[in-house]
């Protein structure tokens, strides 16, 4: 290509991709026809000058999900795309991404465990109504506290029990007693100990991570003396069903595991489905432990979340 007509396609092309002229606009600028900035910019295409990349969010999307599951060793990786990282907004698109999952996975005759909290409230608000028959929804862990913080535990169990068309089955119990003679007691009674065997008994179980921080839910609830909490924020990678597990999955303190009341973690890795819902930069630690402890063969998180768990796991 001639020089000068090398120069003239360079210009075409920046006032066009770079400055957003129109070809009218261009055509005034360089004092030359429309026609001939059409033909100047189509140049440009068919000799490399300028070069169209597409990024396709879904592409990435389907890349993120595959390198999760390869890396992680996941039956399933399913990542949302959100817009911003934004601790409502995540939760929001995730609770619908592992709603529909369940949708399309339930089956006649399924016991499903759910944990509680915002994230699995956000979940079970998104649910929809499928037709199907003896299934049933039992809680995994206590959630009675007397604190006047929320944990939803009610609604969700509620809002499962409603999409299944069965009641679902509380435990009424707190996560977290004082004594270990207490929650022996408490394991003793057949009642509990039905509710408690049929969480074992769960083929689906959905549950979160939570991040070791001074508002998450376990930290509010008034459940552990000031020592315990130095040695939780000191050495925790998060809580799996308000259990404490150290960065490489292992139970932190084994006290405090043997206060805590509900599903005991080696028994997600036996689920059909475990579903670990869960993302935001504060949760990354924790989901990347929960991972390399293999408590879930399930992952529904976002985008951001994928690329650091990738990066930092």
């Amino acid at each position: 290509m001639e020089q000068d007509k090398l120069k003239k396609v360079i210009e075409a092309a920046k006032l066009y991709y770079l400055l957003d002229y129109n070809q009218n606009q261009i055509a005034a600028e360089m004092g030359i026809s429309r026609p001939t900035v059409s033909r100047l910019l189509q140049l440009a295409k068919s000799e490399g000058i300028v070069q169209i990349k597409i990024m396709d969010p879904e592409n990435d999307i389907e890349q993120l999900s595959s390198e999760l599951e390869q890396k992680f060793h996941l039956k399933k990786a399913i990542v949302a795309s959100i817009p911003q990282y934004d601790s409502g907004l995540i939760k929001e698109e995730l609770g619908e991404k592992a709603a529909a999952y369940l949708y399309e996975t339930t089956q006649d005759g399924d016991v499903i465990g759910v944990t509680w909290g915002t994230t699995l409230y956000n979940v079970a608000c998104h649910l929809k109504q499928k037709f199907v028959k003896d299934v049933k929804v039992v809680q995994l862990k206590g959630g009675i506290s007397h604190s006047e913080t929320h944990t939803y535990h009610s609604e969700v169990l509620s809002l499962f029990g409603k999409a299944y068309n069965t009641v679902p089955i509380y435990l009424p119990l707190p996560a977290i007693v004082d004594h270990v003679v207490v929650k022996q007691a408490m394991e003793a009674d057949r009642h509990i100990k039905r509710i408690l065997d049929l969480g074992k008994e769960a083929n689906i179980a959905v549950f979160t991570i939570g991040a070791v921080k001074s508002e998450s839910l376990l930290f509010q609830l008034g459940y552990f003396s000031e020592e315990d909490q130095k040695q939780i924020r000191s050495k925790a990678a998060g809580d799996l069903c308000s259990r404490f597990i150290d960065e490489n999955g292992e139970i932190l303190n084994a006290d405090i595991n043997e206060r805590t009341l509900g599903i005991d973690l080696k028994e997600l890795k036996k689920k059909d489905h475990s579903i670990l819902v869960a993302g935001g930069q504060q949760k990354v630690e924790g989901i990347c432990a929960a991972l390399k402890g293999g408590y879930a063969n399930v992952l529904v998180t976002d985008q951001f979340t994928a690329r650091s768990l990738l990066d930092k796991c």
